[in-house]
């Protein structure tokens, strides 16, 4: 099956939003309602070469078949994600969070700076309630 092309507009990307310890981390989103869609919303990111290179890729989205998440190598992250898009009620969504590991380990505040990042997201898109 050939996936079409997700059209610009629906794909969101803050860019790099913060970092700490050399970690750069980036946040984007998108409208899904499948993980077929998922997949074409992650292809889509990936064809920036500096996002295809990051360390991790970390999503979750809320579809109306229940949440999805994988942490890409980042264990625990893509839980961080759901959680938030639960909390904040946004069905029908995926959040990835970039992060270009920059030599040091961050132990629990790599969580902190996936919510940073999540939160920057829902606030940009007034989704935040």
């Amino acid at each position: 099956m050939t996936r079409s092309p997700l059209p610009k507009q629906k794909l969101m990307q803050l860019g790099v939003i913060l970092t700490d310890r050399g970690s750069r981390y980036a946040v984007s989103g998108a409208p899904v309602t499948t993980r077929d869609e998922i997949d074409v919303v992650l292809t889509e990111l990936k064809r920036d070469r500096s996002y295809a290179k990051a360390t991790h890729n970390t999503w979750a989205a809320l579809l109306p078949s229940g949440g999805l998440k994988a942490d890409d190598g980042e264990s625990g992250a893509g839980m961080v994600i759901l959680r938030m898009l639960e909390r904040a009620e946004l069905q029908s969504h995926v959040i990835i969070v970039t992060r270009w590991y920059g030599g040091k380990k961050l132990g629990g505040d790599r969580f902190r700076r996936v919510q940073d990042a999540v939160r920057a997201y829902l606030e940009d898109q007034n989704l935040s309630g």
